[in-house]
């Protein structure tokens, strides 16, 4: 007869300190940008008291204008959904320090697994910016090479690119390189059985990857008391043994601050993180969508008195690290980008219908041949 013990064995008790976030948002700059809430070098309060560095004058000066040019795309792309130029846009207004912010912590070598909220992020990737809305336009499922950009397609399904994001990055170190991989959720994201499995994966694996949430306070009309009775989204990664933060997302210089830290730890070994950066989604949904039936008008208001990019502004020109001269080049910049958008995406595609089976597999099946000699019978004769 097999012994039944009457007690589990004893755990060993480990101290979760390590995997706590800051007590408050770590924040560099004030709300108006003109003066530091804390200090340069320790602006987390929390249980480890991480240090973060201030970003270098060059960094911070780069994210200001991939901001800049990255909210005019938005606004243009915004505008040529409403002309019917693309089939949907979803705008990240206000959101423009996390998706900058994201792109800038990585190496040309490390991944990028972005949503379709991400298109700022994939324009300060250096992805064309046509190529970034041909998703969106419905041409293509991606309109980009991910392989040759080190970012994989824009994931529409909540989450389900969080464990392809982990998946790489283990990959990756076991073939014996340095690459991390970054990948971008929202608040809704939290709440689905995708985003558990691959920040606990990650977690038991100490794969290099970082989840970056951008807590906007909606999922589409469901504010974030509907979907979390977390004191931060957070802290989610605890409960997994993963390193986790938070931080104010409509600060750039916090936002760069703590993921370069984050993505230098996962590379170095230090396992998986989960940063919550705080921020706002100022638009609607996508431009399908009227937020004021589900949100008070006051409430954007609000959040944009803390405008990304003004408060990083702010706080160059109090520094000197710019001046007005600067400031007009980098607004005619971002408006010769939006023209030249505009101009581009007024063509009309050159679409092959017969490339819709490309990239299903590196070799073609037998079944993909027949389906694709169907195809172009059926195209051929139509």
């Amino acid at each position: 007869m097999v012994e039944i013990p009457t007690h589990a064995p004893a755990m060993e008790w480990v101290d979760p300190s390590p995997w706590l976030p800051s007590q408050v948002p770590v924040s560099f700059l004030s709300s108006n940008g003109k003066a530091r809430e804390f200090d340069a070098t320790v602006t987390a309060d929390g249980p480890m008291a991480r240090r973060y560095t201030e970003p270098a004058p060059d960094l911070l000066l780069d994210a200001y204008r991939k901001m800049v040019v990255g909210r005019r795309f938005d606004e243009q792309a915004t505008a040529l959904a409403r002309q019917g130029r693309l089939a949907v846009h979803p705008s990240s207004l206000g959101q423009e320090a996390c998706q900058v912010g994201a792109a800038l912590a990585l190496r040309a070598t490390d991944w990028l697994f972005p949503t379709y909220r991400d298109c700022v992020a994939l324009v300060s990737r250096g992805i064309d910016a046509v190529e970034a809305l041909t998703l969106l336009r419905g041409d293509r499922h991606c309109g980009y090479d991910p392989v040759r950009h080190r970012t994989a397609p824009q994931c529409t399904p909540l989450a389900t690119h969080a464990a392809h994001a982990t998946g790489l990055a283990h990959g990756e170190r076991l073939k014996g390189t340095d690459t991390v991989a970054l990948a971008l959720v929202g608040d809704g994201a939290t709440s689905e059985g995708d985003f558990h499995e691959a920040v606990n994966l990650a977690g038991v694996l100490r794969a290099p990857v970082v989840f970056l949430v951008q807590n906007n306070r909606y999922a589409i009309s469901v504010p974030l008391s509907g979907q979390s009775a977390a004191p931060s989204l957070a802290y989610k990664g605890v409960g997994y043994g993963v390193r986790s933060e938070q931080v104010d997302g409509n600060d750039a210089a916090a936002v760069l601050a703590v993921l370069t830290a984050a993505v230098a730890d996962a590379r170095s070994g230090g396992g998986p993180w989960l940063v919550e950066a705080h921020t706002y989604r100022v638009g609607p949904h996508t431009s399908a969508d009227d937020p004021s039936r589900y949100r008070p008008a006051a409430e954007a208001e609000v959040w944009r008195g803390r405008d990304p990019i003004d408060r990083l502004e702010t706080w160059l020109r109090e520094e000197d690290m710019v001046t007005d001269a600067d400031i007009a080049a980098t607004a005619a910049e971002a408006e010769a980008y939006a023209s030249d958008l505009r101009t581009r995406l007024s063509e009309d595609p050159a679409l092959d219908p017969l490339t819709l089976l490309d990239h299903v597999f590196s070799t073609t099946t037998a079944q993909l041949a027949e389906q694709r000699a169907a195809l172009r019978t059926e195209w051929e004769g139509r």
